[in-house]
């Protein structure tokens, strides 16, 4: 994790790290101002704050209350060495509390982190650098020693030499990466989370099976992300990009609506059109784009190659992002070894659809034949010594496609977790599967997996295999460990050079009867391909184009940014328009907007609810308020001052609506329970006189968003890079 110090006033000083601030100061015999803790004062806090985080998970998983756990931490400095210091960390527990769980909670306490980090001795580097800023591959792994060349099944160079050109590339945008944390549960299965250390929200996971493969992988979902705008997949741009010369690439094209917003001529072909519109419902205001939210410069598209006839052909980007997410998006080597990343991914998901959604019983994998790959033999093993029954499984419905299944049982809640993996040669399949399954995952992390149904329409529910998608947190049928199996086992084998089994993966979609549609993009200096097969990769149901498209932002977007500014008509409108929207009441206004709010704020908590509570207040409805604010108390989950204060609201509106109560008869004991300064500021929300309690102003050109415009400079230096390349071409 990067930190930034500023220096503030005196000897004050601000760490700035992902979303949050931290003041430092020092004492006044220090010549400080004593205003804030001191640098050495946190360091000594954060070894008792994470005990006490791993006794609150311990205690959460097993179901034991915490409100008598009390935990202290003692420092004794050695008098001859005062950077030679004990920690002594006391937790006192209730004593109905078993003798098991308090050897689990001392466990538990062994476990914490800053003290693990504290105890190997962090290795500290100090150096000048010319820009912080630039500095893109500090925080990656160091350089490999020796000359050494590792080559993996599937990679077209070797790990050493991937890592080197995609950190150059990230270099050369000016993005400083970091890694954020690393898995390591079981043998050869590792996992990280890598991010834009100036924009957190841009980040990956890669999996692998050592920690540089898998630190291949998470470089290559970010190059494949980055080229294909995935990060900034349903975010507002803001104006300064909306009105370029071109918004996603410089190959794009605009098209505008036909008559009575009839599909312009240009987009889709007639293959397409009949799986996207197959009612003639689709109009071209469903295929605005979200994220410039430009529908005067009409429908944008991007052009795509028709694999059958080598024909381009224009895809909306709003259907787009609207319908596939990240499937089917890769990098690689070479343009053939994304290809086969991109084609395997696609039938990864789409057979694991087909799978949970029609109930199918896979085959086992025989024991001779996983004997053959030791090192995945090896990590089942030690997941299965932890207590996790592991099931292998042949996904390839008979030897038709490409795909394995590891599947984990937990008995110790019920949960299970089906990971499939998918790749032209057997073992780099299961080997996916397995990493999969494992990828950024903590065993405690296992606990939270859903039990599997007998329920069949809630196996089939479309918004099951998105969750699937996602995270792998969907639910599957219990018919799925019946041993009966469907299909017959099949040790199947489609291996051969990249370019033999990109061939290979796209004659089995030829011979399903789809069309395949590719962009490539090299312009970053790594070949990357996106893959399109309508009708067969989608993420989401073509009907969300109609009934749940992401560029309802258009309507509210800069009402909703800008309301502190709106009369009172206009916020009646506002209110009018949420309310007939059927929007559903809990989503969250960054979802609504695509604005990337600070979560640590009001804007960051606020939900459609909350919104429509806080325009009634505006407008004076204190009924209608009332009604929300009841809704809002028994089912949002907001942070516990926010609650505190619409508590106060709702005993401010009972007083207010009730003509035989008189307010000033209960502010003194109103004041004592919600304290003085929230009191007030309820009741001037309740009066009109406060609007917007807790949202910052802003508009369209997102000032004060901090959070939403570090994205947006991220997607700058990108835009920045194809803009230089046009350039530079021309």
């Amino acid at each position: 994790m990067e930190i930034k110090v500023n220096y503030l006033d005196n000897l004050r000083l601000e760490a700035c790290f992902d979303d949050f601030k931290v003041i430092s100061d020092q004492p006044v015999r220090y010549k400080g101002d004593g205003s804030a803790p001191g640098p050495f004062d946190y360091f000594l806090a954060s070894s008792a704050m994470c005990a006490a985080y791993f006794v609150k998970v311990y205690c959460n998983a097993r179901n034991i209350p915490t409100e008598n756990i009390r935990l202290a931490q003692n420092n004794i400095v050695d008098p001859e060495n005062r950077y030679r210091q004990t920690f002594r960390i006391q937790v006192e527990l209730p004593e109905d509390i078993s003798e098991r769980d308090r050897l689990g909670i001392l466990r538990s306490i062994d476990r914490c982190t800053v003290k693990k980090v504290v105890q190997a001795g962090p290795e500290f580097v100090i150096e000048v650098v010319d820009s912080i800023d630039d500095d893109a591959q500090a925080l990656l792994l160091g350089s490999p020693a020796g000359d050494g060349a590792t080559w993996i099944e599937g990679k077209d160079l070797p790990l050493e030499q991937t890592i080197a050109n995609l950190t150059g590339i990230l270099a050369g945008l000016g993005m400083k990466i970091e890694i954020a944390s690393w898995r390591n549960l079981v043998p050869h299965v590792w996992s990280l989370h890598l991010r834009d250390a100036a924009s957190p929200m841009c980040f990956t996971n890669g999996k692998g099976a050592t920690k540089e493969s898998a630190l291949c992988s998470a470089l290559g979902e970010f190059i494949e992300r980055l080229n294909f705008n995935f990060f900034y997949n349903d975010q507002y741009f803001g104006p300064q990009i909306a009105d370029r010369d071109f918004v996603h690439y410089p190959e794009e094209r605009w098209f505008q609506s036909g008559p009575e917003d009839a599909l312009p001529e240009g987009i889709l072909d007639a293959h397409c059109l009949a799986i996207f519109d197959p009612e003639g419902e689709l109009r071209a205001s469903h295929l605005i784009d979200t994220n410039s939210g430009r529908a005067d410069r009409g429908i944008v598209a991007l052009p795509f190659v028709r694999q059958s006839d080598g024909q381009t052909v224009y895809f909306p980007s709003n259907l787009i992002e609207n319908l596939y997410l990240s499937n089917g998006m890769s990098a690689g080597n070479t343009l053939c070894e994304a290809q086969v990343q991109c084609l395997s991914e696609i039938f990864e998901r789409a057979v694991k659809k087909q799978i949970i959604e029609e109930e199918l019983v896979l085959p086992d994998v025989p024991p001779q034949v996983l004997q053959r790959y030791p090192a995945i033999v090896e990590g089942i093993q030690a997941l299965e010594a932890q207590g996790f029954p592991v099931l292998v499984k042949d996904a390839s419905l008979g030897g038709q496609f490409p795909v394995m299944c590891v599947t984990l049982m937990n008995p110790r809640t019920g949960g299970v977790f089906a990971s499939f993996g998918a790749h032209p040669r057997l073992e780099v399949a299961l080997e996916r599967s397995l990493t999969e399954l494992l990828q950024g995952r903590s065993f405690e992390g296992l606990n939270d997996l859903q039990p599997p149904t007998f329920n069949s329409l809630a196996v089939s529910e479309p918004n099951n295999f998105v969750e699937h998608f996602i995270d792998s947190s969907g639910v599957i049928s219990w018919r799925f460990f019946s041993s009966r199996a469907d299909v017959d086992f099949c040790e199947w084998d489609f291996s051969g050079s990249n370019e033999e089994e990109a061939a290979t993966l796209m004659g089995i979609l030829d011979e399903m009867g789809h069309e395949v549609y590719m962009m490539v993009r090299e312009d970053l200096g790594a070949p990357a391909c996106r893959i399109l097969v309508p009708g067969y990769s989608e993420v989401y149901p073509v009907e969300d184009l109609i009934w749940d498209n992401t560029n309802v932002a258009l309507a509210f977007r800069a009402d909703i940014l800008g309301v502190h500014a709106l009369d009172d008509a206009a916020l009646a409108d506002l209110l009018e328009r949420l309310e007939d929207s059927q929007l559903d009441e809990h989503m969250s206004i960054t979802t609504l907007t695509g604005i990337e709010f600070d979560e640590n704020t009001a804007w960051g908590q606020l939900t459609i609810l909350e919104l429509k509570l806080l325009l009634n207040l505006a407008l004076g409805q204190l009924e209608a308020a009332l009604e929300l604010v009841e809704m809002f108390l028994q089912y949002n989950d907001n942070t516990v001052q926010r609650g505190l204060f619409y508590q106060a609201v709702r005993a401010v509106l009972e007083i207010e609506l009730d003509e035989e109560l008189e307010l000033a008869d209960f502010e003194f004991n109103l004041g004592r329970m919600f304290g003085v300064q929230t009191l007030n500021e309820v009741i001037a929300s309740v009066r009109g006189e406060l609007r917007f309690h807790g949202l910052t102003p802003s508009s369209l050109q997102l000032e004060g968003l901090d959070r939403h415009q570090r994205l947006l400079a991220s997607y700058h230096k990108l835009h920045a890079a194809r803009a230089a390349r046009v350039t530079t071409a021309g």
